[in-house]
């Protein structure tokens, strides 16, 4: 069982913890879920901080706040069939390995990742991310070990 190199675009599964919950007091995620790196950085002693915006069944009340993933796409990353949605308006940031990285369910040997998105698509996602934050409508978590 190793860890995936993180770069932008990959989809690893790890236990997000929505701003909602954060609010409210929350340190934990309450679900484990695909989830889109979107930046890796490094900083300190060989460690990265790594932003990702989470993937989601829940349709978006507005339609800037998120992207539908194709259902080829996410027949090639393994996900299920229903519909889902890359939230562009929540990011969270946490050092590379984190603990709230989860293993894929089902896989053997475990893996961390589901895999990447394509180039055209993650700039899609990128520059919704950029619009949200140009909006102000971003906001980020930042998770503690």
């Amino acid at each position: 069982m190793s860890l995936p190199t993180p770069r932008p675009g990959l989809v690893i599964s790890y236990a997000y913890l929505w701003e909602r919950e954060h609010r409210r007091g929350a340190e934990e995620g309450r679900k484990d879920r695909p989830c889109a790196i979107v930046a890796a950085r490094q900083i300190v002693a060989g460690r990265e901080m790594i932003t990702v915006v989470p993937v989601t069944h829940t349709p978006p009340n507005d339609p800037a706040d998120a992207i539908e993933i194709p259902a080829a796409l996410k027949a090639h990353l393994g996900l299920d069939g229903l519909s889902s949605w890359i939230v562009v308006t929540e990011t969270n940031d946490f050092l590379w390995p984190s603990p709230d990285l989860r293993p894929v369910p089902g896989t053997k040997p475990v893996r961390f990742e589901y895999g990447m998105l394509p180039p055209k698509f993650f700039a899609r996602v990128r520059d919704k991310i950029l619009q949200a934050h140009l909006r102000r409508t971003l906001t980020r978590v930042k998770r503690t070990e």
